[in-house]
């Protein structure tokens, strides 16, 4: 299979604008061009908010279950056309095929499970004060909304947003991270197949004066779903304010992993191994930071140890690979960074901490376990997302916790303990949206998902994920008669 270069998609219909600029894609397995995609200009991002304000007109009073039906519609063609869309995120961004599919099936489970919750939407009425008297309470939907995605998940982010917002009634403008473009425009493909009304759902490529700058200052555009850096979330949460928009924000994440004296070993560092090196740790849930008791440590690193050193490095599309390459130079830079710093302040490499031997072309860098650093290390401080585990000693349930919690970011955290009074405690405790006790499980189309403190608000997935896409009205009606 080819790569084809995708064209922005305004009102149902492909669009490449003439002289527009190009963004370069590349592949990060082997550094080769791929392709190139026009940037959108405003105008282009006036269009796509004139044809999503029509789209909307038609979808919003489109009957839940037609709603419903179209989202099955749209996860029936996505589990039809996998091989083709994992081929895709493969390419640009390097992860493994078997987690490519993966991220494929479950983006076709958010919109199986979102077309259920969209048959279940219902107004509520209440028996008024008065006689014959009625309050009525209306959920409907808030209006267009723009989908910002990050490059790391490009199928599943996108769906997230895409399934609950097209559930609830809503049209959408997608705009994705430039580094996997073609792999959201097979989602949009998916949803447009499906039979959604032309404007529902629209893709722009482009930089964020150009595309988001306009768009965050139209009215019309009344939510704003963005998954990304806690950086680039600060800026369009202040954006927001002119037009106050509401917002969902997913946000960093520095995910502690804590390991009690009672903890599965074996099972633990499997799961370490299973976590952190994922997409070559490019993963806002990822486990950043390793906190584990004194009295288990050494036996936890040495299995940690030999899993990190057990993976296959190579390109994705060998099926035998089991990490593949960081997504961007940038990426492997910031790992050599990090690892810099660690080491320069006292670090101990225990296994990787370079590029892998033989691989002279893609932007790898070896699964790589730190131990001895010191407390302002940045790793410890700053986001990594990055394939570098930094595993600390820690003596007690309370110190662990109070380490834990000691970071601005709250998104995702684990717990290994086969104390259930341990676990209760813990989990009670961790300042986090996600918690994983013996798993690192905690994505999934039936639970809701976002964090607490600068890892932002909102949540998306869960029974309730279609209310971050509507707005309440109570209406009091009192019979004249």
């Amino acid at each position: 299979m080819t790569y084809s270069a995708p064209d922005l998609f305004i009102g149902g219909r492909s669009l490449r604008p003439a002289g527009a600029r190009q963004i370069a894609v590349y592949n990060p397995a082997d550094e080769e061009l791929l392709g190139h995609v026009a940037a959108a200009t405003s105008h282009e991002a006036e269009l796509a908010l004139k044809a999503a304000q029509s789209g909307f007109e038609i979808w919003r009073h489109t009957p839940h279950w037609q709603r419903g039906d179209v989202l099955r519609r749209i996860g029936a063609l996505i589990r039809e056309r996998c091989d083709s869309i994992v081929h895709l995120v493969v390419l640009e961004i390097g992860k493994p095929a078997a987690e490519a599919r993966g991220e494929t099936l479950q983006a076709a489970e958010y919109f199986e499970w979102c077309a259920d919750e969209a048959r279940r939407l219902t107004d509520e009425r209440l028996q008024g004060r008065l006689p014959g008297a009625e309050l009525q309470i209306k959920h409907q939907p808030i209006g267009v909304v723009l989908a910002l995605t990050a490059w790391n998940f490009p199928i599943i982010l996108a769906a997230r947003k895409l399934s609950a917002a097209l559930a609830a009634g809503c049209s959408v403008i997608v705009r994705p991270a430039g580094e996997a473009p073609a792999s959201v425009a097979a989602l949009v493909a998916c949803c447009h197949d499906a039979g959604l009304p032309d404007g529902t759902v629209n893709l722009l490529f482009g930089s964020p004066d150009e595309v988001l700058s306009p768009l965050m200052r139209a009215p019309a555009v009344r939510k704003v779903s963005f998954t990304g850096s806690t950086a680039v979330g600060k800026i369009i949460f202040q954006q927001s304010a002119e037009t106050i928009k509401q917002m969902t924000l997913e946000l960093g994440g520095h995910a502690p992993f804590i390991v009690l004296p009672d903890a599965d070993v074996d099972h633990a560092a499997a799961m370490a191994v299973a976590g952190k090196f994922r997409n070559a740790g490019q993963v806002c849930t990822s486990p950043s930071r390793f906190f584990v008791h004194d009295q288990v440590f050494d036996a936890f690193l040495s299995k940690f140890e030999a899993g990190a050193r057990a993976l296959k490095l190579g390109n994705g599309l060998d099926p035998t690979v089991q990490m593949g390459p960081l997504a961007t130079e940038r990426q492997r830079d910031r790992a050599e960074r990090y690892v810099a710093d660690a080491v320069e302040k006292g670090a101990r490499v225990v296994c990787g901490g370079r590029r892998p031997p033989g691989f002279n072309r893609g932007f790898y860098y070896e699964p790589t376990l730190l131990t001895d650093l010191a407390p302002d290390s940045m790793i410890l401080t700053e986001e990594p997302f990055i394939p570098v585990a930094p595993v600390l000693r820690i003596k007690s349930l309370e110190e662990a916790v109070e380490k834990a919690n000691a970071l601005e970011a709250g998104l995702s955290s684990y717990l290994f303990t086969r104390s259930l009074k341990n676990a209760e405690r813990v989990t009670s405790e961790l300042q986090a949206g996600l918690v994983g006790v013996n798993t690192i499980a905690v994505a999934m189309p039936e639970g809701p998902f976002g964090g607490v403190k600068a890892s932002g608000f909102g949540r998306e997935g869960g029974k309730h994920a279609l209310e971050e896409f509507m707005t309440t009205k109570f209406i009091n009606r009192t019979n004249m008669a």
